[in-house]
């Protein structure tokens, strides 16, 4: 019978599909428990509008009669509930009549009429009126005949035909399409008479924010006209009808619904538990191939990733079409590019982007398709940004670029566009970028990010731990500045992070301040201070306390464990040979392991690659200047060969192959060391003086 293997056991085979395997970080309980909550909380964020959808919209029949509870006056437009409508240009064309939108609005003027016809019968006189009516424009739809009425139709619809074809721009002002449809309704008696002047309200109240015309974009110019004045706002009187049972729901009777939480609102559970899987199992992947990229990814990594996300995605639901796509995907995918790196930043906006809980449509499609490619911009660059200054230059730069992108990006696509609020986001989109980079070193410690631009201000050799191991561990620091030359080059010759290893090297050693005087390095003379100690095991706890002390020292100037880590690793658990060799010759029965580091071994290429450099520096330093490449690198690989035969490499994910070029490329940084000079003769300098 076929092995089913559980959850962890695939997550851990995942992860560890590679040769040899890299070991993981381990997460405790609690660390398991928190990244459990956060990725609930992200999925009920992401889920939770589906506990509250709306039974109505626009276009649906009213299931029961709706009544205003209360006198109020709601500010309405007839284009605020339209997806897509056009705004202010910046631009003006040519424009010709667009018979569709015409008809549109003929529709939503025969509609209006419907209402009045409504009105005009005793038994709705409480309904809304689709305008506000004065007394006399009420008492005429009551005392008015059918017939008449009829003919005030008729009317009204000639004066909107004549209108049409004139043409309407939806910049005009309420007051001047009143003025205007009063002048078309002249046969209708006196402007105060209350047929006209309802007729002009009526019209006046379709036609305002509605344009029937098309652009021609062969001519193009300026413009200047903005909008100064809103509809004047919907009264509504306490009893009167919003909607009657039965009856079409237009956007106007939907919006006054909404105004009094009429509309009434149900759990679908379907799609709730759906969004909410799909958001838990984003999560997961998420946290699968962060950790897969970094093995020694801490629990708080995690966290940090898991929290941007749900910041995202509160912001997106509780702030809707308010907030711009670039404020919610480009700042954080900064942040996770330059702490986790690219493939962490580009996995976090992938999800960020599946989860997107406004639905896409017209200008909003447009827009988070743009800040999804200039958030993949970010990912890949953020992560390979060596200084703050890099970083300053880019958050001055890329709202220009990102606005430069939206416009033509949405002007390609004929998507109409406002240039004051693509400039205000470009400006939001700075500002959030200059915030983030303030928060970076705030987020290193206390998150435990290393970022490039931390790490080379860690390689600064004027910071004080490191002056303080010039001054007082002289040869220790020139083993250190050995060392980094050989480690460095082996990392970049395998792809390897060269900014960690070295900055990681400078700092390995730093343990021997303690008592630099007990290392060979540091001795000016031939006095050795083992020797008059002549004890083994404590010479074996001194150099055991150079690991001990170090790990003390990273502490106290605040390391990060990244770099931390360099200090027990580079020396794993290697034999203390020589001290070994000395208890042995006074008693053959001493376990090997008291005379071994207390470890751990290297658990990644950087640290493996530095603990062999730290093993081949001194072999290279003492060969002959006629040593042939061969030669140093035979003696090379015996020193390698002998710390894989004693497991030191198994933990580090280094493959033989790179092994070999590691070794290659430790005898080229010997080769340029050891380089021929030609004797320069020195000239006799003493001056002879005659009397």
């Amino acid at each position: 019978m076929a092995r089913i293997l559980s959850l962890n056991n695939l997550w851990r085979s995942w992860l560890r599909n590679e040769s040899p395997r890299r070991s993981l970080t381990p997460w405790s309980g609690t660390e398991k428990a928190g990244l459990i909550v956060v990725c609930f909380s992200v999925a009920l964020i992401s889920s939770v509008h589906f506990l509250q959808v709306p039974d109505l919209k626009p276009g649906m029949n009213a299931p029961v009669d709706e009544i205003a509870p209360q006198d109020t006056e709601v500010a309405y437009s007839e284009t605020q509930q339209q997806k897509g409508a056009e705004r202010i240009q910046d631009t003006i064309f040519v424009q010709i009549i667009d018979k569709s939108k015409s008809a549109i609005i003929k529709d939503l003027l025969e509609t209006k009429l419907a209402k009045i016809e409504l009105l005009a019968s005793s038994s709705d006189a409480d309904r809304v009126a689709p305008v506000n009516l004065n007394k006399s424009e009420e008492e005429w739809l009551l005392k008015s005949s059918k017939l008449s009425r009829k003919r005030w139709r008729e009317e009204v619809e000639l004066a909107a035909n004549r209108m049409l074809k004139q043409g309407l721009v939806n910049t005009i002002r309420f007051e001047e399409l009143r003025e205007a449809a009063s002048f078309q309704l002249a046969s209708l008696g006196e402007k105060e008479n209350p047929s006209r002047s309802l007729g002009s309200k009526l019209l006046a109240r379709t036609f305002h924010r509605n344009t029937n015309l098309r652009q021609d974009r062969s001519l193009q110019g300026l413009l200047e006209d903005t909008i100064t004045k809103q509809s004047p706002p919907i009264k509504v009187k306490a009893g009167d009808y919003i909607i009657r049972k039965g009856e079409e729901i237009s956007p106007q009777d939907y919006f006054v619904l909404n105004h009094f939480n009429l509309v009434p609102k149900s759990p679908r559970m379907i799609p709730f538990l759906g969004t909410l899987i799909e958001a838990l199992a984003s999560c997961g992947v998420l946290l699968l191939i962060m950790r897969r990229e970094k093995p020694r990814l801490q629990a708080r990594h995690g966290i940090l990733a898991l929290g941007l996300m749900l910041t995202a995605q509160a912001s997106k639901v509780f702030l809707g079409n308010a907030i711009s796509p670039l404020a919610v995907l480009v700042p954080p995918t900064l942040l996770l590019s330059q702490g986790l790196g690219s493939t962490s930043a580009l996995t976090w906006l992938a999800v960020c982007s599946l989860l997107w809980q406004i639905p896409p449509e017209g200008t909003d499609a447009s827009r988070l398709m743009v800040a999804c490619a200039v958030s993949a911009v970010v990912a890949f660059q953020g992560g390979r940004m060596r200084s703050r200054a890099q970083l300053l230059q880019m958050a001055f730069l890329l709202p220009f670029g990102a606005l430069l992108g939206e416009w033509f990006f949405l002007r390609g696509r004929g998507v109409p566009n406002s240039s004051d609020e693509l400039v205000y986001e470009a400006l939001v989109l700075g500002g959030l970028l200059m915030l983030s980079i303030l928060l970076i070193p705030i987020l290193e410690t206390t998150f435990g990010l290393i970022t490039k631009a931390r790490l080379m201000e860690l390689a600064d050799q004027e910071r004080p731990l490191l002056r303080r191991l010039s001054s007082e561990a002289p040869g220790t620091f020139e083993h250190t500045l050995m060392i980094c030359g050989l480690a460095e080059e082996g990392a970049r010759s395998i792809g390897a992070d060269v900014d960690l290893i070295r900055t990681g090297s400078l700092y390995h050693d730093v343990g021997k301040l303690h008592a630099p005087e007990w290392f060979i390095e540091n001795q000016t003379d031939e006095h050795n201070p083992h020797d008059q100690l002549n004890d083994p095991y404590a010479s074996a706890d001194i150099l055991q306390a150079h690991v001990d002390e170090g790990l003390k020292l990273a502490r106290r100037h605040g390391l990060p464990r990244p770099i931390a880590d360099f200090i027990p690793e580079h020396q794993g658990t290697l034999k203390m040979g020589y001290f070994l060799y000395q208890a042995r010759e006074r008693d053959p029965s001493v376990p090997e392991s008291r005379f071994r580091y207390q470890g751990p071994i290297p658990s990644c290429r950087e640290t493996a690659i530095l603990m062999l450099a730290d093993g081949c520096e001194a072999a290279l330093r003492s060969l002959d200047p006629k040593t042939t490449d061969s030669q140093a690198c035979l003696t090379v690989r015996r020193i390698v060969e002998s710390r894989q035969l004693d497991g030191q490499l198994k933990e580090s994910s280094l493959t033989r192959a790179e092994v070999e070029i590691v070794i290659r490329a430790f005898v080229n940084v010997w080769r340029r060391m050891r380089h021929r000079r030609i004797p320069y003769p020195i000239p006799n300098t003493r001056r002879s003086f005659t009397a």
